[in-house]
Parts: C-alpha cells; structure tokens; sequence
C-alpha cells in the first residue's frame, strides 16, 4: 500500500519527542556502558530503551514495513516483501552521551525498499531542536525553514569529519583526509554526531561534512533534510547513492563548494 510520508511528519515527530524524554531521563543519572565492536564502540541501557520504544510503536502502526535498528538490527516485516523500510538510530552520538556531552541526538527515517529516504526526523533534546523533512517538501528546524549556507570557496568553509571506531587498527582512519582539509578550508570540527553533523550543514551551521563508515541508520534522516535544505550529499567520487552501502562514504555540502572537497578526497587517494 502506498503511504503519503507528508502526513507521517507528525507522528514520527512525536515518536522522536518521546525518544527524547526517554534519553533525557537517562542522561540525568548515571551512565553505564558496555561495548560492542570494539572497546570504544559502546551502547547503554538508554540506546537499548529508546530503540525498543521506537521498534515497537513502528511495528504497531506499521506492521507491513521493515525496520532497520541500530541496536536490534532487522526488525518487523522480512526486508524482502516490504515496500518501505524504517532507519533508526536510537541515540547518534553514544560516545557524547555517555560522557555528559550535550551533543547527540534520536534520528528516524523511512525509506523506499531501495533506500530512497521519503522523511527523515532528527531530534537533538538537549536542544529541543527538531530537524524534519519530507521528500520534495523542504527542511525544517522546529516548523522553520531552514537552508544551506551561501560560501562559495572551500578557504571560507567551516567543515566537519569523524572518525571510524577500528581507527586504533586500521590505516585507513580519516587522518589524512583531515590533515589535507586542514590547510584548505577556515576550520574544522569534529563533534561526534553524524547525523547531527548533517542537519548543521541543512542549517547553515556548517559548509560541509565527510566520513567514512557509516550506517545508514546513522544517515538517512539527515541526508534528506540537508539535501531538501537546498545542499548536496554524495560518496567521495560524487556518486549520488551513498546510502547503499552498507559501510558507506558520504560527503554533504551547501552544494556549492562539493566539487572542492571531491577534489580533496581525490587528492588523498
């Protein structure tokens, strides 16, 4: 059956809110964590609980859909006879969590079964800031309009990155695409939430971000709010559907200084 996301924007808003409420609790008493891949890939009990309420009310409305948890993995219908797939990350951000590190946030996306995102839902409740967006209908931050910044030139730009957990071992770590950003661009930040990372650059916050690594739980909500936002993302080599790996590359940008930070990338590899 064919759904109209635009008139799901409310209730997956309210699914986010209560996300929020569930992981502010958490964030007010003491936080343990145990790991996952590695020793600095970690979940807590919060991850765990939120992802357990916003499964279950998803199965609940929409018992035909697959869902895509960060913590449970597959969730719902078989991937394979549904027509629409869900992406929940159930807290983007652990690492700033669980350090008392205002920064994180609850992000929620559905999308077509070959992952075209059709809305995407991210809420920072530190912030109360409520990023939104419907395929074709624009970016919002708390019912607001929002678009990317003007900058032209990558020398202006203020970009962002992170870092993959097996950094420890594995050469290919994002140290020398950081190395060759520095010099090319006015700063750069790392601030530990790749889907936060995403909206900024929708808000004009930031010009651009890139990273490698990610799951498209931690990307598909804010890959359409900053592509609706008026910015462009794509892989390193500027393919447009980065999303379909599972381990995907992703550069977004105002659209405007992309072709510099491909050529950044490219010049590393």
């Amino acid at each position: 059956m064919k759904i109209a996301p635009e008139e799901l924007l409310l209730q997956v808003s309210k699914l986010a809110l209560g996300a929020g409420e569930i992981v502010m609790r958490h964030f007010a008493a003491p936080i343990p964590t145990t790991s996952k891949s590695s020793r600095i890939d970690i979940v807590t009990a919060a991850d765990t609980e939120v992802e357990a309420f916003i499964v279950g009310e998803l199965t609940r409305l929409f018992p035909e859909h697959h869902i895509v948890g960060e913590e449970g993995g597959g969730q719902g219908a078989a991937a394979a006879d549904a027509d629409y797939h869900w992406f929940v990350d159930p807290i983007d951000g652990t690492v700033n969590f669980a350090s008392k590190l205002p920064h994180f946030c609850t992000s929620i996306a559905l999308a077509t079964a070959d992952r075209q995102p059709l809305l995407g839902v991210v809420y920072d409740p530190t912030r109360r800031e409520l990023f939104t967006a419907v395929r074709g209908g624009g970016a919002c931050l708390n019912g607001q309009p929002i678009r990317v910044t003007q900058t032209a030139e990558l020398v202006d730009a203020v970009v962002t990155s992170g870092f993959p957990y097996d950094k420890h071992t594995n050469p290919d770590n994002n140290l020398r695409e950081w190395a060759a950003f520095l010099t090319k661009i006015r700063g750069e930040r790392r601030l530990g939430s790749a889907a936060l990372d995403l909206c900024y650059v929708a808000a004009g916050r930031l010009d651009g971000y890139w990273e490698k690594d990610l799951k498209t739980y931690d990307v598909m909500a804010g890959l359409l709010i900053a592509r609706e936002a008026g910015g462009r993302v794509t892989d390193y080599v500027g393919g447009e559907w980065p999303q379909r790996e599972e381990r995907g590359r992703y550069v977004a940008s105002n659209g405007r200084v992309h072709a510099e930070m491909l050529a950044v990338l490219a010049g590393v590899g």
